[in-house]
């Protein structure tokens, strides 16, 4: 593949977002326009007689929004019959086959989410892993991952965020992080309730990082959990102006799924495997169309709570970052690892290693790196909390 080849497939949370609010910053008389024509709808206007032909469409569903919702639907179907069809199954290093199984959890709003697991057949799991993908993906691309989970005996399940792999909602768009946050912390509950006794990981990427901690910030969360592992999370996403931050929450709420049909054209290389690079964006079931408006103020503003609150995370952590990441960047999790105020906290800097850890030609070290933490975890502990890999 091509540098320019390359160059095209690329995603992540920041640079998609930076052409947004570049985009934003231009479209303010756009915004403006908009609110005086929500101001001249609101105001009181002159009822007007409406003969018997003219009142009966008014009662009925605009033919445009019942064919988007049929459209979506048909969208979500699609997608949920590929994400079941993938072949999840593979032998574990010493031969054994593992148990994979697909499923649907009800989400806090009512939604059905697409859920994955893997978990071996023999021994006696040390523990589960509960993974949180990131944005635009889907957690069928973590199967290698969970290959190596369940060949050191620990369980594994993954979940869709709403919007994503075989899961409720228009693909791509997120209508709240918090709704992921508090899916996230009811399926960690749910998991918890079926496997008594059997201690658990939250593993977050990239935006599923960010939702991985806030989630773990509550009490109730972080109290089923023996730890949390952060692979390249977004951190620290700012808007390029000032004003663009004022602008955006109106934005999304005027226009939620607009799209930005720039903001995806050009990027940064997330892994430094050609390979994983064109698997992942000719895989069906990876976003690669324009960000939404609501999607992006969501990292802007889930990224901006966590950043104004690490001195109140206490939750044992492992934070990964490779430190050519251009995407997310490094120098937040070393500001995150610095600052918390967990007793049992450790971070590993990977040099010129990319965004999507796991996908690096390096993936199998890094994953080993991610297994030894939690051993320890479950173990004597980990000795020097703050040590520095």
């Amino acid at each position: 593949m091509s540098t320019a080849e390359m160059e095209q497939l690329t995603s992540g949370a920041s640079n998609r977002i930076i052409p947004i609010l570049k985009t934003l910053r231009a479209s303010l008389i756009f915004v403006y326009t908009l609110l005086i024509s929500l101001i001249l709808f609101i105001l009181p206007r002159r009822p007007r007689r409406l003969s018997p032909s003219t009142v009966a469409p008014l009662t009925q569903t605009p033919p445009s929004k019942f064919s988007k919702r049929i459209m979506e639907d048909e969208d979500t179907a699609r997608r949920r019959a590929l994400a079941e069809n993938l072949d999840m199954g593979f032998e574990t290093r010493d031969g054994c086959r593992c148990r994979w199984s697909t499923f649907l959890f009800s989400g806090v709003r009512g939604n059905a989410l697409f859920c994955r697991s893997w978990v071996p057949f023999s021994a006696e799991l040390k523990g589960i892993l509960i993974i949180i993908h990131g944005l635009n993906e889907h957690s069928g691309r973590y199967a290698h991952f969970a290959r190596q989970l369940t060949s050191s005996n620990f369980g594994v399940y993954a979940m869709d965020w709403i919007g994503h792999g075989g899961s409720d909602g228009l693909h791509g768009y997120v209508p709240s992080l918090d709704h992921v946050v508090a899916d996230t912390g009811a399926f960690l509950e749910k998991l918890k309730t079926e496997n008594p006794g059997i201690p658990c990981f939250l593993f977050g990427h990239s935006t599923g990082g960010s939702v991985v901690l806030k989630a773990a910030s509550y009490p109730q969360v972080e109290g089923m959990l023996e730890g949390i592992v952060l692979t390249s999370p977004a951190l620290r996403v700012k808007p390029a102006h000032p004003i663009v931050g004022a602008v955006a929450p109106i934005f999304s709420l005027v226009a939620p799924k607009f799209q930005f049909k720039g903001a995806n054209k050009r990027g940064i290389p997330v892994s430094r495997d050609p390979e994983a690079l064109l698997a992942k964006y000719s895989d069906p079931l990876v976003y690669t169309g324009p960000i939404r408006v609501r999607t992006g103020h969501e990292i802007l503003r889930i990224s901006s709570y966590l950043m104004r609150n690490f001195r109140s995370v206490t939750v044992p952590f492992l934070v990964l970052h490779g430190t050519a990441d251009k995407v997310t960047d490094p120098l937040a999790s070393k500001d995150l690892y610095n600052e918390a105020a967990s007793e049992l906290k450790n971070i590993k800097l990977y040099d010129g290693f990319l965004h999507d850890l796991l996908f690096e030609p390096e993936r199998e070290e890094i994953a080993q790196d991610i297994i030894a933490w939690m051993e320890k975890r479950l173990g004597a502990g980990l000795g020097n909390v703050g040590n520095i890999w």
